[in-house]
């Protein structure tokens, strides 16, 4: 029976291993092409693994591709959630958070990924989960931030973060879209709107 077990455990590590280097993988090959333009035989060449294994994990590639974009951006959530943490005053707090988030470009792939779920049943739960978790991990952050300085807020960390992420996505979305023709005040129009939460009376949400 030990034996057994050991070797139940011992296959699903290795699962998770082969899993997780796909996911690896997948990331890095849409860092830098769209999704047409990566196949499911390079990313398996790139994560060592037989092509048969990320259908057996993912079933297509875009639920790949939806399910590393979702991870991607919750690895942002924490680099941004980290940018804040040296802020002084809420301006500095704001314009880090949103420079943070918008220097990603892991932020549009994530926004890609939305789209592409939109009309995929089987697809739009991963988003959804996404959503939750940078909407709870996002309040729970400006909690912290508000305690430790002392700061108000003029609405609750809940509705901070949901404001900023779809505000940044936007904004990266828009970026993306005009390209050279992007006007740099949208990105500013972004830190003055999240910034315009914050106030002089402490909010009871922020306990």
């Amino acid at each position: 029976m030990g034996t057994a077990r050991h070797s139940v455990r011992a296959s699903r590590a290795q699962g998770s291993a082969s899993r997780q280097a796909i996911l690896d993988a997948a990331s890095r090959a849409f860092a830098t092409s769209d999704l047409s333009g990566v196949s499911v035989s390079q990313i398996a060449s790139a994560a060592d693994v037989f092509p048969s294994q990320v259908t057996y994990y993912f079933g297509t590639k875009e639920a790949l591709f939806v399910e590393a974009a979702c991870r991607e951006v919750l690895r942002i959530a924490s680099s941004v959630e980290a940018a804040g943490l040296e802020a002084l005053d809420p301006e500095s707090y704001v314009r880090a958070i949103v420079g943070a988030a918008l220097a990603d470009s892991g932020l549009l792939t994530f926004a890609e990924a939305m789209l592409l779920a939109r009309r995929r049943d089987d697809l739009a739960p991963l988003i959804a989960r996404t959503f939750n978790r940078l909407h709870s991990e996002g309040a729970r952050a400006v909690s912290g931030t508000l305690r430790r300085h002392g700061w108000g807020l003029r609405t609750s960390p809940e509705t901070e973060a949901r404001a900023f992420w779809a505000t940044v996505i936007g904004v990266a979305l828009e970026r993306s879209a005009r390209g050279d023709d992007f006007d740099p005040a949208t990105a500013e129009a972004a830190v003055l709107l999240v910034l315009n939460l914050h106030g002089d009376s402490t909010t009871k949400d922020a306990t």
